[in-house]
């Protein structure tokens, strides 16, 4: 299967990893390149130091090509996007802030530049910076999808701008991958869907109880991280839908994200206090959302403190494959499909 995703990252099938922090490592990455797709890394919750040494990780696990995420507004996002330039990595991800300068540089080297957008204005600005790509993430995906499900923002967004287009939620098999392709996008993102499969490293208990989940066992709210996101409907996510903003959780939860950022507890906390009201909002929210994120991802932990973000194909999961299996069963399917299709028109 030729799109022109798969020609400008010169990969076999048009499916990537999501950037999914916990998930998306070294090995992950390097499980989907491998098996003919583009891994990404996520570094969203690394330090540049445990960027770096993810990267070259990568490099050691796979000849084939790969990407990083970065989410600029995080507190190490400006410094972990230097890493990932300086370590010329093929495709760069960034999300949730402006990256001409990443465009920029990544050309200088032959880098790619793909960007997250949920809306038609972002879509549009990240046009002008010049990136190669775009991820359009619908209102079904894990995590942060905007208003406008994938149904209606993947041709909105491939008409105004005419660049490829990466479609991000909702999709978990080949019926999704033909339908994105259809509805004018050049490949899809998996998040959901490759987080369940024999090599993710998500808790065991995470998979066990994604697998009994349904249609209607998510929950979508800014009330978790600051930002419209998706997660599993699950005791503790209830109860912090219910809590909503708690400073005082985000003091205690603030000197774990330094820790694992690598990054002086005072200054950072001085920095965010001094960024502004709106800002210091925002940054407690993600203090208590990289709390329960990593609770529920690396310890199965889902009925006190852990959260986990989930997509709404979570429905259409049933089974743990290899992440192999899974592309070549998906790009199958989707080409079993599209057949499918042309008979009913007679083509």
């Amino acid at each position: 299967m030729k799109t022109r995703i798969t020609e400008m990252f010169q990969i076999q099938h048009p499916i990537l990893l999501s950037g999914m922090s916990w998930i998306a490592t070294p090995e992950m990455a390097a499980a989907v390149s491998e098996a003919g797709g583009l891994g990404m890394l996520a570094t969203g919750v690394m330090s540049p130091r445990e960027t770096r040494e993810a990267v070259r990780r990568t490099r050691e696990l796979t000849s084939k090509p790969f990407g990083a995420n970065v989410t600029l507004y995080f507190p190490t996002g400006k410094a972990n996007a230097e890493v990932l330039l300086e370590e010329r990595v093929p495709v760069i991800n960034c999300s949730m802030g402006k990256a001409d300068w990443v465009v920029r540089r990544a050309k200088e080297y032959g880098g790619k530049v793909i960007a997250t957008v949920v809306n038609e204005k972002h879509a549009l600005g990240a046009k002008g910076w010049g990136v190669d790509a775009l991820l359009v993430t619908g209102h079904e995906a894990a995590a942060h999808g905007g208003e406008a499900t994938t149904m209606v923002l993947v041709p909105t967004l491939a008409s105004a701008t005419g660049l490829p287009i990466v479609a991000a939620g909702g999709i978990a098999d080949g019926r999704g991958l033909a339908a994105a392709l259809a509805l004018g996008a050049d490949g899809v993102a998996m998040g959901t869907r490759l987080m369940m499969t024999r090599e993710s490293p998500i808790h065991a208990h995470c998979k066990e109880v994604s697998l009994e989940k349904g249609l209607e066992d998510t929950l979508y709210s800014t009330r978790f991280d600051g930002q419209p996101c998706r997660v599993m409907k699950a005791p503790a996510a209830i109860q912090a839908l219910r809590r909503g903003f708690d400073p005082f959780r985000a003091i205690r939860n603030s000197r774990e994200v330094a820790r694992m950022l690598e990054a002086p507890w005072f200054k950072m906390a001085v920095g965010v206090a001094m960024a502004g009201a709106k800002t210091a909002y925002q940054m407690a929210f993600l203090a208590n959302a990289f709390h329960a994120f990593r609770v529920a991802t690396v310890d199965g932990e889902l009925d006190r403190e852990g959260v986990l973000p989930l997509g709404q194909n979570v429905a259409l999961v049933r089974d743990i494959p290899g992440v192999r299996e899974l592309l070549e069963r998906t790009v199958a399917e989707a080409e079993e499909t599209i057949r499918r299709l042309g008979a009913i028109t007679g083509s």
